[in-house]
């Protein structure tokens, strides 16, 4: 069975971004990008309805303030009663699950996409995408970074400026790059 380029990138196996369908979905995107960074961030209900109709899943009363920036939206899933301050960066080529109640710093960048190590296959123009998976009421601090793959726990608090490039469990505070507990929540 031939999977399309689009099935390809969604299973975490290599693909080519330049396939029409994907560039046409991400041009569809950027124009919703366009409309959302044009409203101001004070017309909440104006804002929330253009990302209902632009993202995978929003919940009631998420609010993601502009700038905000994405390759296509419809594989970020994002609970109820988020926040996502300004300048945030969110690669989706692949699920992004943000859970409930979720605080998310400024400037934050989320990536699903990878590129090849391998010189001659990156050269080729194939790159990857792994899910990111972030859970209920989790607080990244400003600037982090969260690699492809990567899945935080519940109630988890990522430090301002960390690279988190592997899961870290729930109820634990992480920080640095790269990212390492240093303690549980509540201690």
């Amino acid at each position: 069975m031939n999977l399309s380029e689009k099935e390809k990138m969604l299973a975490g196996e290599l693909y080519r971004s330049t396939d029409p369908e994907l560039q046409a979905e991400m041009a569809a995107t950027q124009q919703h990008l366009r409309r959302l960074n044009a409203i101001p961030n004070e017309d909440a209900q104006q804002r929330f309805e253009v990302l209902r109709g632009m993202l995978g899943q929003i919940g009631i009363g998420t609010q993601i303030k502009s700038p905000f920036s994405c390759d296509y939206g419809l594989h970020i899933r994002i609970g109820r009663n988020g926040f996502v301050n300004y300048g945030c960066v969110v690669l989706d080529c692949n699920v992004i699950t943000i859970g409930d109640d979720a605080q998310i710093g400024p400037g934050v960048h989320i990536y699903t996409a990878l590129h090849p190590v391998d010189p001659e296959i990156r050269r080729s123009g194939l790159e990857a995408a792994k899910p990111v998976n972030i859970g209920h009421n989790v607080w990244l601090g400003g600037r982090c970074v969260i690699c492809p793959g990567v899945t935080i726990g519940n109630n988890s608090v990522i430090g301002a400026g960390s690279v988190v490039v592997r899961d870290i469990p729930a109820n634990r505070v992480a920080v640095g790059n790269p990212c390492r507990i240093i303690k549980e929540v509540g201690e």
